[in-house]
């Protein structure tokens, strides 16, 4: 299906060739050109897919939001900071979307703590100076009550009238939100996949951030992008992606990276310890308490199993609240909690009635508490580098010092090979291009709920050199 002048110039052997060369080489060259030729294909086709997706959209006539408008300054001028350069830069290439007619279709990837929240808020003002609503929608309950007071904090002294809509809301509360998005009252709802729902119907949705959007299917975007018309697309994600893997995933949307954080951040310190000298980091954390400070404990499951020696939050939390901490405020959240007790726990934490929160994973993403300065993590070696990175960057968002303690209570190689990375460095780029070497792309994405491209031959974390190449050959062709 290529030319005989398209191989010369791409110096590619036929098919024909390559299938024979294959499975009876002449030599180690000879094989190497015939798996070469046998991968371009694959990942141009790929390729092939995403330009033609990306040319659909944009053949999709969308509405220009070209004023920024009055929202847009107020929020601009209410700032407490100044913005990042990289914050800058990608703000530019939002507005110049935004005037364009075709929709907007760009995801932003910026590191734990690198400020996208702001940059989504202050795109969502210029749509909504227009009079259009903008829906947002993250993957989690938690996630999405994180967002919405984010947001309201922002929206709230300029006007913006918002809400928040998840799956346990009382009925009356629901068909109150969505009389108030039908009439367009709300300008701006924060949600989960309750937005898609058959019951919301918005006066005229503008725009449509998604965060973390990996974890939605294809077809639970569709559905929130069909409530508008040719609504604009910003999906946010904390999960760096290295760039060569970004171009095969989110091959059809333009990316923008926000690289830097803000200039006040403290480095976090991080240190492995094994469990013998885990007394001697309790004492440390009553120092950090003494101080005014406070701590998370992490563990990686809820109830200890006879088969497994990991570390359960249940057993933990007894321990720490009625011994170690006794003298302390304690306090516990997994994710099989009730909500209710669950956003009390939370709340007294971000009011510092809470000394030390006792947890599973549920805070991972989005939380914030600015005078947390401890963060322990046990059985380190039970997760992978992105989660670990995640849950390191729920500390380090205040002016003091914060640190970071990995406990490792089994050795193995990869494990050791893991945490040190974790000692080593806080990027995150970093940290996801040695998770993808590690766990394979099929697995960093979690290839069962992704729709991951099962490959025969492509390798997405090697391949590099040939997915530019043929990206680049694509997207001409199209």
């Amino acid at each position: 299906y290529f030319t005989p002048e398209f191989r010369d110039e791409e110096k590619i052997l036929s098919l024909h060739e390559a299938l024979q060369q294959i499975h009876n080489p002449d030599d180690t060259r000879a094989l190497k050109t015939a798996v070469y030729r046998l991968k371009y294909d694959e990942h141009f086709f790929l390729q092939l897919l995403m330009a033609l997706k990306r040319q659909a959209k944009e053949e999709n006539n969308g509405r220009v939001f070209s004023q920024r408008g009055k929202y847009e300054k107020d929020i601009f001028k209410s700032l407490e900071f100044t913005l990042t350069n990289a914050q800058i830069h990608v703000l530019k290439e939002i507005r110049s979307d935004l005037a364009r007619k075709s929709p907007m279709n760009r995801l932003i990837q910026g590191d734990v703590g690198s400020g996208k929240t702001i940059v989504a808020v202050l795109a969502a003002a210029i749509v909504i100076s227009h009079g259009s609503q903008v829906a947002v929608m993250a993957p989690t309950e938690i996630l999405a009550e994180q967002h919405y007071y984010s947001f309201l904090q922002f929206c709230k002294p300029v006007q913006i009238n918002i809400s928040l809509l998840i799956g346990n809301q009382k009925k009356a509360e629901k068909e109150k939100i969505y009389a108030d998005l039908e009439a367009g009252k709300i300008q701006l709802v924060v949600g989960t996949h309750a937005l898609i729902q058959e019951g919301v119907t918005f006066q005229d949705l503008g725009m449509i951030i998604v965060d973390e959007q990996h974890r939605f299917g294809v077809e639970q975007r569709k559905a929130l992008i069909d409530k508008g018309y040719s609504p604009e697309v910003l999906a946010l994600t904390a999960t760096p992606i290295p760039r060569t893997l970004a171009f095969t995933i989110h091959g059809d949307m333009h990316i923008s990276i926000i690289d830097e954080l803000p200039k006040n951040r403290i480095p976090i310190i991080t240190k492995v310890v094994e469990p013998s000298r885990i007394d001697k980091v309790y004492d440390f954390m009553k120092k950090e308490m003494d101080a005014g400070r406070q701590c998370f404990v992490i563990y990686p499951i809820i109830e200890e199993s006879e088969k497994k020696d990991w570390k359960a939050s249940d057993t933990g939390y007894k321990k720490l609240s009625e011994t170690v901490f006794k003298d302390y405020k304690v306090g516990y959240i997994h994710g099989k909690m009730k909500k209710e007790n669950r956003d009390e726990q939370m709340a007294a934490m971000s009011n510092n009635e809470i000394q030390c929160l006792v947890s599973t994973t549920v805070v991972e993403v989005g939380i914030d508490i600015p005078n947390a300065s401890v963060m322990v993590i046990e059985n380190a070696e039970r997760f992978g580098l992105t989660q670990l990175h995640q849950l390191r960057g729920r500390i380090g968002r205040g002016s003091a010092q914060s640190y970071c303690i990995l406990v490792k209570h089994s050795d193995t190689p990869e494990a050791e090979h893991r945490l040190k990375v974790m000692e080593s460095t806080s990027n995150g780029f970093k940290i996801s291009d040695e998770d993808l070497k590690l766990r394979g792309p099929g697995e960093f994405f979690g290839t069962r709920q992704h729709g991951y491209i099962k490959s025969k031959i492509a390798n997405f974390v090697e391949d590099g050199p040939i997915i530019r190449q043929t990206r680049k050959r694509a997207f001409e062709m199209v």
